[in-house]
């Protein structure tokens, strides 16, 4: 199946962009709309932060274990995520760019590595029904982002 990408400038820096998304429990802040009920593992941020959430989405209720497995502070981070009992295997990879004018685009592209069969079958309405949820998580993040450096800051 085809990744899906989505993306979104901020005034923040890539280092402050970096900062919040590198701590696993931070996503649940700006995901919470389709992905629920997370149980954390392993450290709090970095390589091996992991969380096990159940997720919404398209009808269906499906648990989802997400876990950092690279990080290149303050650019990139991948997370392998696994569902359908095994048989769907993605990575989450968030791409963090300067942007000329100041601030940062934060890009996110899931990309399934294996893909239960119906996904396949459906996968025009699969990468939709992605790419309108992520879509939102961009939106929300930048929200988040603006909440925690201002927080931050004071």
């Amino acid at each position: 199946m085809k990744p899906v990408s989505v993306s979104i400038d901020v005034p923040q820096t890539p280092q402050q962009v970096y900062d919040f998304l590198d701590v696993m429990a931070h996503h649940e802040r700006f995901t919470d709309h389709y992905l629920g009920n997370w149980r954390y593992d392993g450290p709090d941020r970095g390589i091996g932060s992991s969380a096990t959430v159940t997720a919404a989405l398209g009808g269906t209720r499906t648990d989802v274990t997400i876990e950092v497995v690279e990080a290149d502070a303050p650019r990139r981070i991948v997370e392998r995520n696994v569902s359908a009992a095994g048989r769907r295997l993605a990575h989450g990879t968030y791409t963090v760019e300067a942007l000329a004018s100041g601030g940062s685009r934060v890009s996110f592209t899931y990309t399934w590595v294996r893909a239960p069969l119906a996904d396949r079958l459906l996968a025009p309405v699969v990468r939709s029904v992605m790419r309108r949820a992520n879509r939102t998580v961009m939106q929300r993040l930048a929200t988040e982002l603006a909440r925690h450096v201002s927080a931050a800051g004071s």
